[in-house]
């Protein structure tokens, strides 16, 4: 199958038959002016010689001679050749030649019209002569009573008028070949650089492809935005628009951390963002040119809030393996000492690690009747124990009926407790490593305070701390935990602070307000 021309083929030939058909048309008006200038110049002429001629003194006088062509003819060659014209005639009132280039002609009759010049005017005609056709001027000679005493005609052949433009032709084709290759050599470097941009696809192929890019812009379930190297949106599809939150008919004004993402000159993969109340990975890729860039978004929402959920539920299990593990070492302690028949030191072992473990539980369900948060600090104290550290839940925490989503008050405890162990985690040995938890639930707010023993925070990082990406660690996919906490107390309208412990380290403040504020508001 024969490929069909492409756009760029297509404007190339078109271009080159418009200029070719405008340089004919010029080149063929400038022809035609030529000859008209030429014409008008070859009767300007002999008009300006007859009429020279006709006032000469010598000319009348020789017209009253017994021989007139014996003065006048070598008088009429003389100025013919000077004038470079074809023909000088003087003849009489009844047109007898005294004068003619072809001396057998001398004393015949004119050809041509003379009534106008007898008339006192000026008569110009092209006429076929004895000398062939030719532009031709008669006008009337006077005598010094202004009686018309002869005739004067003077005339260039039709030939030389036309052999004067031939000779203009080389000039004329000159300047046609230089327009045609230049305007040739013009669409040729525009038709290129049109075949580079469009890859030298035709109209129907763009067409084509243009249905298939828009209807798989629209049905694909992953948001796509276009921007160019500025980071202006070229083109936004469906899905992004209703993953950020863009009306589907309104312009595509973006969230302030997807407008940063791409007003940075950076490609991305598999990158967390934050925007409203959804956890988007964002993808980018630029161009080959880097004109510009596509990013790919898709939701992450539901799977992160799980994979938290997750995480706390595998943390869980790992600290109960680890105590299931430590139980069964102590009891093999008990059960040894009994053998060993000291019995009471048994009991005593035994009571105690039941004693601190049964406080801590009671500590935390007396304070929490929430069952997730409850197992949520129940589980992170156990972390706490296999890491060295200090888990403890104030005594003030009191927290009933908080009517809050279950899932978004684990994410705010459960990413704070987790950044409280990370930031003691770096403690030297030998200092106190403790972790401090307060929830409670206030007369339309619930309170989550965390603190810590560790280096803590200098303004400059408390100031960044909420925002996405942000980590004292090193390694990608960090700094998303407090960007969720962020991202849950904007939601609920609440807010979200960073101090100073008095003895070192950081505290880290939640407020959330509870359904009653919010109904109120």
């Amino acid at each position: 199958m024969t490929r069909r021309w492409s756009i760029a083929r297509q404007l190339f030939a078109l271009q080159v038959l418009v200029v070719t058909l405008l340089v004919a048309v010029c080149t063929t008006g400038a022809v035609l002016l030529a000859q008209r200038d030429a014409r008008n110049a070859a009767i300007g002429q002999v008009t300006a010689v007859a009429e020279t001629i006709a006032h000469s003194p010598e000319v009348v006088t020789a017209l009253r001679s017994e021989d007139p062509s014996k003065t006048l003819q070598p008088y009429a060659e003389a100025t013919r050749k000077a004038t470079s014209t074809d023909f000088v005639v003087v003849m009489a009132p009844d047109r007898t030649r005294y004068t003619h280039p072809t001396p057998a002609l001398i004393g015949h009759p004119f050809a041509g019209s003379v009534a106008g010049a007898l008339a006192g005017g000026t008569v110009v005609e092209e006429y076929p002569g004895s000398l062939g056709d030719s532009w031709r001027t008669v006008v009337p000679i006077r005598d010094e009573a202004g009686a018309i005493v002869g005739l004067v005609s003077v005339g260039i052949r039709t030939a030389a008028i036309n052999r004067a433009l031939v000779a203009q032709f080389p000039a004329v084709a000159t300047g046609t070949a230089a327009a045609l290759l230049l305007a040739a050599a013009g669409a040729w470097a525009l038709s290129r650089r049109l075949g580079r941009q469009t890859h030298g696809l035709g109209p129907a192929e763009m067409t084509s492809m243009y249905e298939y890019y828009d209807a798989v812009l629209h049905s694909v379930r992953e948001g796509l935005v276009v921007a160019g190297r500025d980071g202006r949106v070229e083109l936004i599809n469906d899905e992004a628009r209703r993953l950020l939150g863009v009306p589907l008919d309104g312009p595509a004004d973006l969230p302030a951390e997807v407008a940063g993402l791409l007003a940075e000159p950076r490609a991305m993969v598999d990158e967390p963002i934050l925007t409203g109340d959804r956890i988007l990975v964002a993808s980018r890729r630029f161009t080959h040119d880097s004109r510009g860039s596509v990013l790919t978004l898709r939701d992450h929402t539901e799977l992160r809030q799980l994979t938290g959920e997750l995480d706390s539920v595998r943390g869980l299990t790992e600290a109960l393996r680890a105590q299931a593990h430590e139980a069964a070492n102590r009891l093999h302690t008990v059960l040894t000492l009994v053998e060993l028949g000291r019995p009471e030191e048994a009991v005593r072992l035994g009571t105690e690690e039941l004693a601190l473990a049964q406080q801590l539980t009671d500590q935390v369900v007396g304070a929490v009747r929430e069952p997730a948060l409850a197992a949520l600090l129940l589980g992170k104290s156990a972390q706490a124990a296999e890491r060295g550290v200090e888990l403890t839940v104030d005594p003030d925490s009191q927290m009933n009926d908080a009517r809050l989503p279950s899932r978004d008050l684990l994410t705010v405890a459960g990413n704070l407790v987790d950044n409280a162990l990370e930031a003691v985690a770096g403690v030297p040995s030998g200092s106190p490593r403790r972790v401090r938890v307060l929830v409670r639930q206030e007369e339309d707010e619930v309170v989550v305070e965390v603190s810590d023993t560790g280096p803590g925070l200098t303004p400059e990082q408390a100031a960044s701390a909420f925002l996405r990406g942000w980590s004292t660690k090193p390694g990608a996919g960090r700094g998303i935990g407090l960007s969720l906490v962020r991202q849950i107390a904007e939601r609920h309208g609440g807010g979200y602070a960073i101090s100073s412990a008095p003895g070192g380290g950081a505290i880290l403040t939640v407020r959330l307000p509870t359904a009653r504020r919010a109904a109120v508001r």
